[in-house]
């Protein structure tokens, strides 16, 4: 595998990973800009601005778009993140210099038809009504605002109703205008690919655009706090999270090796204690998720009301207990899992593109797999132990939805964790 870079004058950067032997590709750009970088009055405008992406250019109508791409048998998409926009497309490798022309198209020359923002409109509302239908996933979004309350890191990705029924043409321009210049995007292609040649399409297509600097985002604090919802549904859902650490931290892989012995497969601490022996969920996992300043040790379970109480004490010890006897065999086995899910991904061009471009935004340039591997290696038994220990008294946050009138409160859990 080779990774190559390339910055135009104008800051646009163009990174690369050929693939030998893959007639397939992934091409997108990845932008800077995402749900913590909206102010207040503009929340949820990121990801409205992703979905009008593919509702036609000036040169492409929306249908069109579609199939240019799927008449050579590929697939286009976008997200929307806390941090960072993407637009990617997957083809065969005779036609990335298709999926690049229509990519560009739909980020330099978006003509936002106000018939096209209103049926847009319409389908946004629609999928925030689904999430507000599905418990386990809205309890994310619950659980994010009360981790950091009052902050544009805190705000859900999809925005409230009321902020995107008011959107307007202007809006997204002014959007684009801020945070769509060239030194906030990254162009990022894995698979069957040329590197010179895609940066010499990319210097004729994004080599124009002048330079720009984007306001920056506000950095975000952990405060923690409570949100329960009782309705009466089928489960009591129970979500808890610590402020972890951010990309930049030395303590990353150890918390992410923590929450993967916690909570990250059939044999993790939480799955055998509280699914296997006790039977009190069909559901329960642990993970760590970092991101540019700041980070979450996340647990989530969902269960009857009349074990929520218990599924929640217990959870509580068992967090207490690995801080004392975590085991070598434990975190032997999560680097495993962790090394093994690393590189199972990789062998994916779609992951090899993405992995890339989010590792140039965070650290200007891309590590190689192996330093990774290395840092999740050099995690050991009393790093994760002492991980642990500290883990009971960073700040913490604790969303609740359903029947969970008999959950404990985040003040209830915070002394259990400390006695």
């Amino acid at each position: 595998m080779t990774i190559r870079l390339t910055t135009l004058p104008n800051g646009f950067r163009i990174v690369t990973e050929h693939m030998p032997g893959l007639k397939s590709a992934s091409v997108g750009v990845w932008v800077t800009a995402g749900g913590r970088h909206e102010r207040a009055d503009q929340n949820g405008i990121a990801h409205f601005l992703e979905h009008m992406a593919f509702k036609g250019t000036k040169t492409r109508s929306a249908l069109r778009i579609a199939e240019e791409i799927e008449d050579v048998g590929g697939y286009i998409n976008a997200y929307t993140s806390r941090e960072m926009t993407a637009y990617y497309a997957r083809v065969l490798e005779n036609d990335v210099p298709l999926a690049l022309d229509v990519i560009s198209d739909i980020l330099l020359n978006p003509v936002f038809d106000p018939r096209e923002i209103e049926v847009e409109r319409g389908v946004i509302l629609q999928e925030i009504g689904q999430t507000l239908d599905t418990p386990d996933d809205i309890i994310f979004d619950w659980l994010h605002e009360v981790s950091y309350p009052d902050q544009p890191f805190g705000r859900t990705i999809l925005g409230p109703e009321a902020r995107v029924a008011a959107f307007t043409r202007d809006d997204l321009r002014r959007f684009v205008g801020e945070h769509y210049g060239p030194a906030q995007m990254i162009l990022s292609a894995a698979g069957g690919i040329d590197h010179d040649a895609i940066v010499a399409q990319a210097t004729d297509l994004f080599g124009g655009l002048p330079p720009a600097t984007a306001p920056v985002a506000p950095a975000a604090t952990f405060i923690g706090g409570e949100r329960r919802e009782r309705k009466k549904l089928e489960q009591a859902h129970f979500a808890l999270s610590f402020e972890g650490p951010g990309y930049r931290s030395d303590d990353m892989f150890a918390a992410q090796v923590y929450a993967m012995a916690m909570g990250g497969g059939m044999s993790s601490r939480l799955f055998q204690k509280i699914r296997e022996e006790r039977g009190l969920c069909y559901t329960i996992f642990a993970q760590a998720g970092a991101y540019e300043d700041t980070g979450q040790v996340t647990i989530y379970s969902g269960t009857s009301a009349s074990d929520i109480g218990d599924l929640a004490t217990i959870t509580v010890d068992e967090l207490k207990r690995a801080a004392d006897d975590m085991t070598e065999a434990e975190v032997a086995r999560a680097r495993a899992q962790m090394k093994a899910g690393m590189l199972m991904g990789l062998e994916s061009p779609s992951s090899r593109a993405e992995r890339i471009a989010r590792l140039l935004a965070i650290w200007g340039r891309v590590p190689d797999v192996e330093e990774a591997v290395a840092k999740v290696d050099a995690v050991g038994v009393e790093d994760v132990r002492r991980y642990g220990a500290d883990l009971l008294t960073a700040p913490s946050a604790l969303a609740l939805y359903g029947q969970v009138a008999a959950a404990p409160g985040l003040d209830d859990i915070r002394r259990r964790l400390v006695v």
